[in-house]
Parts: C-alpha cells; structure tokens; sequence
C-alpha cells in the first residue's frame, strides 16, 4: 500500500517537470499528423458510408419520423459523426500507448532511474524485439477483448467499465515490462509479476479509466464540428499525458519493487554467517579448582 501512494505521488510530481512536458509533445505531433492525415483523406467518405447504412437501416427508418415529431430530428445528422468519432477513439488510445511505450517509456524510466536508482543493476531482462512482440500480441488479446466485448456496450453501464478494464490490462502489462526491461532480469520480473500483479493490476485499470476521460472532448467535437480540428490534438495531448503519467507510475513502483526484491534476496545469505559465527564454542577456561 505504501509503495503505491509513494510510487503515485511521485509520477505526480514528475509529470511537471519540463523534460517530461517536453517529452509529452513529441507522440502528440506525430498523432496530430496521423490524425489530421487521416480526418482529411477518410473524414468524409467515413461520414458517407455510415450515413448510407444508417439510411439502409429499418431501425433508423423507424426512429426518424418519431425524433422528428419530438423535435429532435437535428439528432440524426449528429448520429453519423458521433459513430465515426466513437469508433475512432480506441485506435487513437491504442496508438497512442504505443506511441508512448516506444517513444516515451525509456525515456522516462530512465530519468526515474537517474534519480532514484542509481546504483541498481542493469541485468536487462528484455530485449527491444521481444518487447515488441510481447506488445503486439497483447495488444492484439486488447483489440480481440474489446471486439468480442462491443455488443455489451449497448448497456449503459457497460461502457464505462469495459473499455476502461481492457486499457488498463494493457497499460499494465506493457508500461510493468518496459519499466523493467533494463534492470531487472526474466525470473526477477516473474517474481514481481507474481507478487504484485493485484496493485499492478489495479495502477492499470485506474490509468485505464483516466485515459477514457477525454472521451468527453471527443463527443464534445461531434456536436460542435467547427471545433472538431482542435479538439482532436488537445484530446490526443490528454491521452499522451495519462500515458506519460502511466509510465512514470509503472516505473516508481516497479524499480522500487525491483529494488526490495534484490534487499530481501541478499538479506538470507548474511543469516547463515551470523548464525555461525554466534554457534562458535567459547574458548575453554582454565580450571583453577586444584585438588
């Protein structure tokens, strides 16, 4: 419990720094260019080919009469942009994360190395390929997860627990590994792993929730389609700094963890020496009793 209020507090506090905003801008230029790239190429055609299906579709045909009699037939045209955007925001928080996990994350653990553990081992546990495979097969589970999930969301509360749950399993697995790929070595990351999956589990999901806040920007973009160009880059720009803060987080805590791992490790083979040298018979005393 103390290590995750430290590790929070501190990510906190480094999320001010100027090297780390600096560090923020760079995934956001390149998202603002894949999305900018993007809205201008496909925004349109997208927008025409959900529009074709909502007119193809009997429930919309149904509705529409109905919304206009009540005076919300303004509500149509606004349904169009609003799945496009809906459907859009998980590839942005997915790119996004990678983004940041390739980018960012050693950069930023580094620093918190710098700073706090400086004398603690590099035995580099993993490797640039591997972490990039470990990060596209779980990601592919994520996107796989939230698919096989998208039926659910019709449910109102639904859909502000899954998504947030299956980010935050995400974030989890890949921000825990790369905080621990320099320093620590494969069986020390299985023991953390196995020791703290529920308070690493619980750093996920509650990045995981943070990251599905500016989803408001997003629908806030849809209503108001003059503003949609510069309420992408600020809700892109958001979703950068959870990340950043994610990484910074995952990185406390883990290099801490890693930290009292490596303490309790070496405090048993000093029990034996002590043991023994307090086992040591006491030299023997002379008799001075003469008979």
């Amino acid at each position: 419990m103390n290590l995750f209020f430290d590790s929070f507090w501190r990510a906190v506090a480094y999320c001010i720094r100027p090297r780390v905003i600096a560090l923020s801008f760079l995934p956001l230029l390149l998202m603002i260019a894949l999305t900018l790239g993007l809205g201008y190429w496909y925004w349109e055609a997208a927008l025409d080919w959900v529009r074709s299906g909502l007119e193809a579709s009997s429930v919309i045909s149904t509705v529409g009469p109905w919304l206009k009699s009540a005076g919300l037939g303004s509500l149509k045209m606004v349904l169009a942009p609003l799945i496009v955007i809906f459907t859009v925001t998980p590839l942005i928080v997915l790119l996004s994360l990678l983004t940041v996990a390739f980018l960012m994350t050693p950069a930023l653990t580094q620093l918190v190395a710098e700073r706090r553990f400086a004398q603690l081992e590099r035995k580099r546990g993993g490797g640039v390929l591997s972490g990039a495979l470990r990060a596209a097969g779980l990601t592919l589970l994520a996107l796989l997860a939230l698919l096989l999930s998208s039926p659910l969301w019709l449910v109102p509360p639904l859909i502000l627990v899954l998504p947030p749950l299956i980010w935050g399993w995400l974030t989890y697995r890949i921000m825990a590994f790369d905080a621990m790929a320099e320093h620590a070595s494969a069986q020390e990351r299985s023991e953390i792993f196995r020791r703290h999956r529920g308070w690493l589990l619980v750093m996920g999901v509650m990045c995981g929730f943070m990251g599905a806040a500016p989803s408001l920007i997003w629908a806030s973009g849809a209503l108001l389609a003059a503003a949609f160009v510069l309420l992408v880059p600020v809700a892109v720009w958001i979703y950068t700094l959870v990340f950043a803060f994610s990484s910074l987080w995952f990185a406390h805590y883990c290099l801490a963890a890693l930290q009292a791992l490596r303490i309790d490790a070496a405090a048993p083979s000093a029990a034996p020496q002590t043991i023994a040298v307090q086992a040591l018979p006491l030299p023997h005393e002379p008799d001075t009793n003469f008979k």
